[in-house]
């Protein structure tokens, strides 16, 4: 056996001075950091390179990162009179004495000597503090990494053996997608927290997973972790100082609710206020940037393997927005800024904020009780109308969206509660969670109110032109579709002409509405919508997801694209976009100009609103019903 040190710098030539001889294994020991590869060294010097079965049966060395590592290449074919070349930045290549080798074996036996120590003054530090191994992120990254092996593994290998475009290829890549999905399910509840987060928001990309994902990752909304009772008293006595009894009268056990990243426990203060107490679950916020980082690692894998598959905007979205997620008191002042926006809308119910209560892990708020915006039996029991929520939930996220551009992008049913007021007993969303907001950027929000505008009456030209502005492209047609989850027959006619129609039914249990060609196609449309999410601004992501959410309420409240909603949200462009036309000219005549023109339109759209009304009502019947007499 043979022994050589390799030194930094330059190429370098490899040879023993029995040159190389077949079945005699060659080490070599690399001193600090590098990569090498083996290249065919006679070749380079007179032209008549190594025979075949030499050239192949080599194997590179990895790129070490220890400091002596000992690499064994064994040469299997007559290689007698050539030379084995390194190419890489080592020069000077000379054996080593036995002396050196004995030196280098002592060496490594410390250093694993050392290791072994290591681990086990680490195996019993953990044993004593009774740690968690699931907060560990080598534990975390193990089980993100062989689930990633599994799927991709699984995708790459059910198909070899079946025809494609065939009734039992479509049933086979059914199951596959099924079992890929419950095993990225797992994943989610095995890590927790972050993973939980951002396996919810697949759960709702409805327009760009098969429903075999999304059905199943919806579930994460309901199987998100609880933390002990032991957890969030010392989250308690951490960031407050205090034990609970100092604080309230009553805590109850049981949370109301509980989250990715928080659970909700009721409460009442000494002053008899009854109070919502959000608490951050402790671990999360230690894990969450390492989670990001196996997440990132995981998804550039998958994509190397399957370039089709594009996420990275879902790992940069999340690492955006999930820092200010977790700062509660930023989500107590994002709660105090759309109460002063929404003002003026008498039904909606912000919980007042209580600061002296309240940390970047805590948050301490009025206690609101309803029912979830989607229990139609929870409003018929308590006299609640439908398509008045629904209309006024419209109200609220067109002016969100169109007049301020401060989005809240959370409104799964949890968020929004609907009651009778106990003092006026008029009918109330409160909204809850506003951890999440999106800013949209001026020229992006009138951007797309002109697209809006121009979906609601069927202009194509003008939806191509505001969709190219928004960044789409040639995919504007899937990008209307997609935004407004209907069929592009809809949207060709005008959405708001055109009924949901039987194409566009609920899909599966997913309780969203779709246009089912897309949800059946999306294998064959993913990598045209991985392309578009990938060139639309970052803003419009958040905005997709708060579409989403949006359109399974009104389905499940079965007031999917009434003429209610289209009306209000018209109305919002319309301000919008006279208020922006109004900043960017100084003239006071057309100050007046565009004022009187947003006064006319908004006239207009109100009286076909009142026609809207007349017509469906019992009078507007009857004269239908007389017409025909009286002509």
């Amino acid at each position: 056996m043979s022994f050589f040190a390799i030194q930094k710098n330059t190429p370098c030539c490899v040879s023993s001075r029995d040159h190389l001889h077949k079945n005699r294994k060659y080490v070599i020991v690399a001193l600090t950091q590098f990569r090498c590869s083996f290249v065919d060294g006679e070749m380079a010097a007179n032209g008549n390179g190594l025979d075949k079965s030499f050239s192949t049966s080599l194997t590179c060395l990895p790129k070490f990162t220890s400091a002596d590592v000992v690499k064994s290449v064994e040469i299997n074919s007559s290689t007698k009179g050539n030379k084995l070349w390194i190419m890489s930045s080592w020069k000077n290549v000379y054996p080593l004495s036995n002396y050196q080798v004995a030196l280098m074996a002592g060496h490594l036996f410390k250093v694993s000597s050392l290791a072994t120590a290591v681990f086990a003054t680490s195996g019993f530090y953990l044993y004593n503090r009774q740690m968690n191994l699931n907060d560990l992120s080598v534990i975390r990254f193990g089980r993100a990494a062989t689930t990633t092996v599994l799927i991709s593994f699984d995708y790459i290998t059910a198909f070899k053996h079946v025809e494609y475009d065939t009734e039992e290829y479509w049933a086979l890549k059914s199951k596959v997608h099924l079992r890929s999905a419950e095993r990225l399910r797992d994943l989610c509840c095995a890590n927790r927290g972050t993973f939980i987060k951002v396996g919810q928001h697949l759960g709702a990309l409805d327009y760009l997973l098969p429903e075999e994902y999304t059905s199943t990752l919806k579930v994460l909304h309901s199987q998100a972790p609880q933390s002990s009772m032991e957890e969030i008293q010392q989250v308690i006595r951490e960031d407050l100082g205090k034990e609970l009894s100092e604080l309230f009268v009553s805590f109850e056990v049981k949370p109301q609710g509980t989250a990715s990243l928080a659970q909700v426990h009721k409460a009442v203060l000494h002053d008899g206020r009854t109070v919502a107490i959000k608490v951050q679950h402790p671990k999360v916020q230690g894990q969450s940037s390492r989670d990001m980082v196996i997440m990132e690692v995981m998804l550039k894998a998958v994509h190397w393997l399957f370039p089709n598959f594009s996420f990275m905007w879902l790992v940069e979205e999340a690492k955006k927005n999930l820092p200010l997620e977790l700062d509660f008191l930023n989500e107590g002042h994002n709660a105090e800024k759309v109460a002063n926006m929404l003002a003026h809308f008498y039904f909606l119910k912000v919980p007042l904020i209580y600061w002296d209560l309240s940390t970047k892990r805590i948050l301490t708020m009025e206690f609101v009780d309803g029912g979830h915006i989607n229990d139609r039996n929870y409003m018929k029991k308590h006299g609640i109308n439908v398509n008045e929520i629904s209309e006024n939930l419209g109200k609220m996220y067109s002016e969100m969206i169109f007049v301020h551009g401060f989005v809240h992008c959370d409104p799964h049913p949890g968020n929004l509660l609907v009651r009778k007021c106990p003092r006026s007993k008029k009918t109330e969303i409160a909204l809850l969670d506003h951890g999440l907001y999106q800013v949209l950027q001026p020229d992006f929000r009138l951007n797309y109110c002109q697209l809006w505008q121009a979906l609601i009456k069927g202009d194509m030209s003008e939806v191509e032109r505001y969709s190219l502005r928004l960044g789409a492209g040639d995919l504007y047609a899937l990008f209307a579709c997609v935004v407004t989850s209907r069929s592009w027959t809809a949207v060709n006619a005008g959405i708001s002409s055109v009924p949901v129609t039987h194409s566009e039914v609920m899909c599966g249990h997913t309780h969203t509405y779709i246009d089912v060609e897309i949800q059946n196609n999306v294998a064959q449309y993913l990598p045209q919508i991985s392309e578009l999410l990938n060139r639309v601004p970052r803003q419009m992501l958040l905005l997709l997801k708060t579409n989403d959410l949006l359109r399974g309420i009104e389905t499940t409240l079965q007031t999917r694209a009434s003429s209610s909603y289209f009306i209000n949200m018209s109305r919002c462009c319309l301000r919008a976009i006279a208020r922006h036309n109004r900043s960017k000219d100084r003239s006071w005549r057309r100050h007046i100009q565009i004022t009187l023109a947003e006064s006319l339109d908004l006239w207009r759209l109100t009286m076909y609103e009142l026609f809207l009304w007349v017509r469906g009502s019992v009078l507007g019947h009857w004269l239908t019903a007389l017409l025909p007499f009286l002509h």
